[in-house]
């Protein structure tokens, strides 16, 4: 990761057009990128297709960039848009096939167990694929970069109240559709 001091200085680099500073860029953040991507679409090819859309916006962008928030923030939120902007050309929600995993359920043993832990990672994903896009970035932008409220408010372009209250919605909305694990998770089956 780029140091902060450093920041200004490549971004400024990148806004003078200097491409070397904008493949510094680039190489620094197109996993985070990708990761986003991913677990929004769940699907490789159309997270690939958002993280090439998000650079080349940055790279056409960056000039705008005006250090009112971390650059982080304001790449996150092109992100943001961009899996957003991706839903809604396809109308229609695209299914969560992999990502999170679901870790330490389960001890690690039989063939029974390790079946069982793959049923309730698919679950979890499947659980998440289903929220629609306003409760779903944010519970991505928290549990899978690690955000702070008031990171995914800056983001997100909402309030930290408005944070608040769609992780609140999705969690409840993934302990509705989750129910049916609650047994199994606790007593180990």
């Amino acid at each position: 990761m780029i140091r902060s001091y450093d920041m200004e200085t490549i971004i400024e680099a990148c806004k003078a057009g200097d491409r070397q500073a904008f493949h510094t860029l680039f190489e620094s953040y197109k996993d985070r990128v990708y990761s986003i991507a991913f677990h929004f679409s769940g699907e490789d090819s159309l997270a690939k297709d958002i993280t090439q859309q998000v650079f080349l916006k940055l790279f056409t962008s960056i000039s705008q960039f005006r250090y009112d928030s971390e650059f982080t923030t304001w790449l996150y939120r092109i992100v943001a848009n961009a899996c957003v902007d991706e839903q809604r050309k396809n109308r229609r929600f695209v299914p969560f096939t992999q990502g999170i995993e679901v870790k330490n359920l389960m001890v690690r043993g039989s063939q029974e167990e390790s079946f069982a832990k793959r049923q309730v990672s698919d679950s979890v994903q499947t659980a998440i694929s289903g929220l629609s896009p306003k409760l779903r970035l944010p519970i991505l932008l928290k549990y899978i970069e690690g955000l702070s409220y008031e990171e995914i408010a800056e983001t997100l372009g909402c309030s930290i109240g408005t944070v608040s209250s769609r992780l609140n919605r999705g969690h409840k909305a993934l302990a509705r559709k989750l129910e049916h694990l609650r047994g199994s998770i606790m007593s180990g089956e």
